[in-house]
């Protein structure tokens, strides 16, 4: 397993990305294709690829913001798009890419970080704390968890 930055333009893992059962991948894999991600994550932000070979394990993104509007939480930095791939589940390969994502933020200088989700009970198995509930840009409802780092 190999932990790599996404660079543009990557056909076989944009595929893979694009190829996800999960509706917010089939968005990620848009927003690479046209090149709009860092806009979408307010300006700076990587994409972190847990891949086996040729293989897309996991993914995850770390930036300034995520989905929710900053009048409701205006923290940063935070984690986003994270998404294991089915067949590698329940092996806590995820847990690479968010160590690695944090200590990434972590050499930014920063000390805590956060990630909104409507998951229970999935976070917290990583050290996350729930913070509160806040209301995304789609204008749903998330929860707010954060991490010190």
């Amino acid at each position: 397993m190999e932990i790599v930055e996404y660079c543009f333009g990557e056909e076989k893992f944009l595929t893979q990305i694009e190829r996800c059962e999960w509706r917010a991948a089939k968005y990620l894999a848009h927003l690479l294709k046209e090149d709009k991600l860092q806009t979408a994550l307010g300006g700076w932000g990587k994409l972190y690829l847990l891949t086996e070979g040729d293989t897309l394990v996991s993914f995850i993104t770390l930036s300034e913001r995520d989905c929710i509007s900053v009048s409701e939480c205006a923290k940063t930095p935070w984690l986003g798009f994270f998404h294991t791939a089915p067949e590698y589940r329940g092996k806590r390969l995820g847990k690479m890419l968010i160590d690695h994502a944090c200590d990434c933020a972590h050499e930014k200088g920063y000390h805590r970080i956060y990630i909104a989700t409507d998951h229970i009970g999935l976070y917290e198995k990583y050290g996350f704390t729930y913070l509160k509930n806040a209301t995304d840009i789609y204008g749903e409802d998330s929860r707010v968890y954060y991490k010190d780092i």
